[in-house]
């Protein structure tokens, strides 16, 4: 989750002397909640998604390849990104954070009951009268729109809620983002158990219930977590003051007349995109999956390449340009980032449910329950990592956000490094143990510790105040290219084989952090100064 300094005006009065949530404005509590039930929802479907997509009709699933699972994922996880930059401008011009916030979490809502529809008594002749996994993909179009009003959106709310120097503000933040790591770390235990616990499908047959329908009371219950958010939000919003209640609107009314000519615009292509996307996806009659992702990439890299070209144009000086010239760095060190870490939820979660032993110290250990061990590592290593940042920066030697990005590389690569002995296991067909796993994911979240956090602030921080909201659309677009990466790994490792893909990763991670590193010192040399990054202490769970 990434916050967006532009967009953090000045603190409501009311709220500069509120210390009713332990000792921070009542409305983070509001925001807490809302992020919280929010990420239950987005991390308990994201823990089977690629699972369901992937295991057999017969077996209440999709049906389709590793590689077609991989490529949906990817696209999905992609545009989820990619929609909080209109989000973000909607809410910004017209209608406010708070409203933005609420429209989608509805969205978001309606998007995983669409998901659990086949499993809802009476729905099952609705659903026969759409085209083949019609109410899939419209739920995933539903959540995509929804997580990009509200994903941008409530960060800027808590932002909101202090002055810009407010001491409690880093406090806030660091309560507020515990709150998406609770979301996260204990929706893929529950949805998960629903949608693939043995025991679950054991009582929904002594129910008189097709077993197979488990997967969508896995979607059921991440749509009652919106519920709860929605619900919370709108009573709470109350304790929130003026924060994201009214938007900015320009002054000079033939600005105000463009941008609305521009919202209709965007509105046209933030619907009219995916739905053409979706049916050429879900069909398979125009074009193949992989032509479509094909195409969704040149999409990706086109976008970047115009906003990179408008802010070269628009620099007004060298020192500008040579502030750019760091930002490309850090772009390209979040996509190799996100490419490598995102394949938590595909590739590597069908691996998992494949290769590895469904037991652990003697308890059932489904596939979906991996996902959660990112946020209970994220909860230990922050304040080492956060303490270790400090020790550093005392002494003087705190690395530069470009250092940090490779150095997280590198454990990138180290997590795909303890893995090569699991393949030798697997290829000598037995499975792993889950330990293999626990040290890749241990590997992985240190090394998103060392990107994540300071990515976006760094980023800022070289932008000019002018170019603050195209620089957050920049730092969205870099995750959303890596999670379409990520997505495209199911086709490498269907054609080239697990060792291939692997060797690949470690190889690629490898490189980029030899390079981030490398280039570091020149990057530093170049700005004249070296560019502070935040401590850790507000920890994230990718995105």
């Amino acid at each position: 989750m990434a916050i967006d300094p532009s967009r953090d005006g000045a603190a409501d009065p009311g709220t500069a002397n509120d210390k009713r949530f332990f000792g921070h404005p009542l409305g983070l509590a509001t925001a807490f909640f809302t992020e919280m039930w929010e990420r239950f929802s987005f991390y308990g479907m994201r823990a089977f998604l690629a699972l369901y997509m992937a295991t057999a009709v017969a077996k209440g699933g999709m049906g389709m390849s590793a590689a077609n699972a991989g490529i949906v994922y990817g696209l999905y996880g992609a545009s989820v990104y990619l929609m909080s930059l209109p989000g973000g401008w909607i809410a910004d011009r017209f209608w406010g954070q708070r409203k933005a916030v609420l429209v989608g979490g509805v969205l978001i809502m309606l998007g995983h009951i669409a998901l659990s529809l086949p499993a809802i008594p009476g729905f099952g002749a609705i659903v026969n009268a759409l085209p083949a996994n019609g109410t899939f993909y419209l739920g995933l179009g539903l959540i995509v729109l929804g997580t990009g009003l509200l994903k941008p959106n409530i960060s800027t709310i808590v932002g909101q809620l202090y002055s810009k120097d407010d001491p409690r503000r880093d406090g806030g933040f660091t309560i507020f983002y515990m709150g998406i790591n609770l979301g996260a770390g204990i929706a893929p235990w529950l949805c998960g158990y629903l949608a693939q616990g043995k025991g679950f499908r054991a009582w929904l047959v002594e129910s008189g219930i097709d077993p197979n329908h488990a997967w969508h009371f896995g979607f059921g219950l991440a749509a009652i977590g919106m519920l709860a958010g929605v619900i919370w939000f709108a009573y709470a919003s109350r304790f929130l003051g003026d924060a994201g209640k009214y938007p900015t609107v320009p002054t000079d009314p033939v600005v105000a007349k463009q941008d609305v000519t521009k919202l209709y615009i965007v509105l046209g292509g933030v619907v009219l995109v995916p739905v053409i996307f979706g049916i050429l996806i879900a069909t398979d009659v125009l074009a193949s999956k992989s032509a479509v992702a094909d195409a969704f990439g040149i999409i990706l890299s086109t976008a970047a390449f115009v906003l990179f070209v408008m802010m070269w144009q628009k620099a007004q000086d060298e020192g500008e340009r040579r502030r750019l010239v760091a930002m490309i760095v850090l772009f390209i060190g979040c996509i190799a980032f996100f490419g490598v870490f995102e394949q938590a939820g595909g590739m590597l979660n069908l691996f998992t449910e494949k290769y590895a032993e469904p037991e652990l110290f003697g308890m059932t250990f489904e596939a979906t329950y991996y996902q959660s061990i990112n946020s209970a590592y994220i909860v230990l290593l922050a304040p080492l990592f956060a303490a270790l940042w400090l020790t550093l920066n005392r002494h003087r030697r705190e690395p530069t956000a470009v250092t940090k990005f490779g150095i997280g590389m590198l454990l990138n690569a180290c997590a795909f490094i303890v893995m090569l002995p699991a393949l030798s296991i697997i290829d000598n067909g037995s499975k792993i143990s889950p330990l293999f796993l626990f040290a890749l994911y241990f590997f992985s979240t240190m090394a998103e510790l060392c990107v994540s956090p300071v990515g976006l602030s760094s980023m800022s921080k070289l932008a000019p105040k002018r170019m603050a909201g195209m620089v957050m659309g920049i730092w969205f677009l870099a995750i959303s290219i890596g999670y379409y990466l990520a997505g495209r790994a199911g086709e490498v490792a269907e054609k080239q084989g697990k060792w291939f893909l692997f060797l690949f990763l470690i190889g690629m991670s490898t490189v980029v952090g030899i390079v981030l590193l490398m280039v570091a010192p020149r990057i530093k040399r170049l700005l004249g100064e070296e560019t502070p990054a935040p401590l850790p202490s507000a920890t994230v769970t990718a995105e």
